[in-house]
């Protein structure tokens, strides 16, 4: 008996997919990735199983800033880490938990005595002042998005109240109880945030997926192993920003470990987790675009088996395309920190300040203004909200769910119709029209139609005139309904003989 195939295998002359970076970020998620360096040309190869992917890069118009490799299967080597350095690109490497695992940047000089200032920073005046500004930053953004997207003024009063008491701060754990009352405020408004999926997907989709919830995790009691897609999808945003903080941190020559807000720890880098607090709301307001414009899709999460959430690659590479964005959001915030450490530094007048790196601010050339322009992060895609088929922008339903849809709509409208016009009231409007014609009926003689007046005469004088007359203004001559008046003036109903002197007069016929 012949063995069945149970593993496929990846054929002799196999064809590769191309990989190109995205808004300047190339992003591998696959196994047994390889990145190294051959004859001048960075050498990439990635993939899972039979789906493997390669590319190759010249020194020239390769479009690559950042690197991101998320996982831990495959090989890096020296030459190629040299290769991106030369290049003034950075490498990352992240995990789809939200934890950054590494990060190298181009090779930056270096002031010491920075760095010793940076130290000494933590219990000087100055470091309260950095403290301060940072978290001013963070609540002002953060006031203004619970202000302008939830609309909820409590919320956003309770935020701008915290924030008036950081100026009353001592020390820095007084600044971190005030914020701490303030994020709480913050993330309660967050928590009954309805999460869309597609409709498709909805029979496979926890129950606890279908809303924004707690921002600490069940798991552990920190915001570390999400439980739903929306948390998630934070935890790796973060991520990126943490990432992208570190990188600005060593470009400036400052150690991304010794921060003033946050407590020195050997799981996490301090100073980036300072840098990274004024724009973390600008994240939260991406996020909270993406998830109420745009619905998510099943198979771009998975769920453990503790309930942890995690991402799938594919969608993990779509987030980090947001790097830039993030990069240019944090890079002015690193540099006034740099600037406020230079201000504090024993320094010859002749140092103007710290070099801007990053901004490129003091950069010049003739007059042109050569600092960095925003980078708007990428759009979500759309989806549509029933079968989570790519569509264009704009739309709500793909070309085949929309005729389902419309109509299931239009069924809808016509049940409602009717129960609105079987209600008592409309009952009682339709009897007192109905009266109120009878009334007219009888009450008429038609011995007072003028003799001209006839059938014949309504349908070839009077009748095509209608047609350049709104339906409104048939319908008031007459007292009717403007359905009733729609049909008169189209010529599919002809009214009742005593109506005809009225629409005579309205078009200007008679005899004479």
């Amino acid at each position: 008996m012949a063995a069945t195939q149970t593993v496929p295998q990846l054929s002799e002359h196999c064809n590769f997919i191309p990989i190109e970076p995205r808004h300047g970020v190339l992003t591998l998620y696959g196994y047994g990735i390889d990145v190294r360096v051959d004859r001048g040309h960075l050498i990439i190869h990635d993939g899972i199983g039979s789906r493997r992917t390669t590319a190759r890069f010249a020194r020239i118009g390769h479009g690559i800033r950042r690197l991101v490799v998320i996982g831990n299967d495959g090989t890096v080597t020296l030459s190629a880490l040299r290769w991106l350095a030369d290049q003034d690109a950075s490498f990352v490497m992240l995990d789809r938990k939200g934890c950054v695992l590494a990060t190298t940047g181009p090779v930056r000089p270096s002031d010491a005595r920075l760095r010793r200032t940076q130290a000494l920073a933590y219990r000087s005046e100055m470091g309260l002042q950095i403290a301060r500004e940072l978290l001013d930053q963070k609540l002002v953004a953060q006031e203004r998005l619970i202000r302008e997207k939830f609309h909820d003024t409590d919320v956003a009063a309770q935020i701008a109240n915290a924030r008036e008491k950081l100026a009353t701060a001592n020390s820095i754990d007084d600044l971190r109880f005030f914020e701490s009352q303030a994020a709480k405020a913050y993330w309660a408004a967050w928590r009954k945030l309805p999460i869309m999926f597609a409709k498709s997907d909805l029979r496979r989709v926890p129950d606890h997926w279908l809303k924004f919830g707690f921002r600490a995790s069940p798991l552990t009691g920190s915001p570390r192993l999400a439980v739903n897609p929306p948390n998630a999808m934070l935890n790796y945003l973060y991520a990126l920003l943490e990432s992208e903080a570190r990188l600005a941190a060593a470009a400036l020559g400052l150690d991304p470990g010794l921060g003033v807000l946050h407590f020195d720890s050997r799981t996490r880098d301090s100073l980036a987790s300072d840098l990274m607090e004024p724009i973390r709301p600008r994240v939260d307001a991406y996020l909270f675009d993406w998830i109420t414009r745009e619905s998510l899709r099943r198979e771009w999460f998975f769920e453990q088996r503790d309930g942890n959430c995690r991402l799938v690659g594919s969608f993990a590479a779509r987030l980090s395309e947001t790097a830039q964005t993030w990069a240019w959001a944090v890079a002015p915030v690193a540099e006034n920190f740099c600037r406020k450490l230079w201000s504090t530094m024993r320094k010859p007048a002749s140092w103007t300040g710290p070099p801007t790196r990053l901004t490129q601010q003091r950069r010049s050339r003739t007059g042109e203004d050569l600092s960095l322009r925003p980078v708007p992060p990428p759009r979500p895609p759309t989806l549509c909200r029933v079968c989570g088929t790519p569509i264009t922008p704009g739309n709500t339903y793909c070309k085949k769910c929309a005729l389902s849809e419309s109509k299931t709509s239009f069924l809808k409208v016509a049940e409602l119709g009717r129960t609105v016009t079987h209600s008592p009231k409309a009952q009682a409007l339709r009897s007192e029209t109905m009266r109120r014609q009878m009334a007219g009926r009888l009450s008429w003689n038609p011995t007072d139609l003028p003799k001209w007046l006839t059938g014949k005469a309504y349908r070839e004088k009077i009748q095509p005139k209608l047609a350049t007359f709104t339906v409104p203004a048939i319908a008031s001559a007459l007292g009717v309904s403007k359905p009733y008046a729609t049909d008169i003036r189209a010529g599919h109903r002809i009214p009742h003989p005593r109506q005809w002197q009225k629409l005579a007069s309205l078009v200007e016929f008679s005899d004479a």
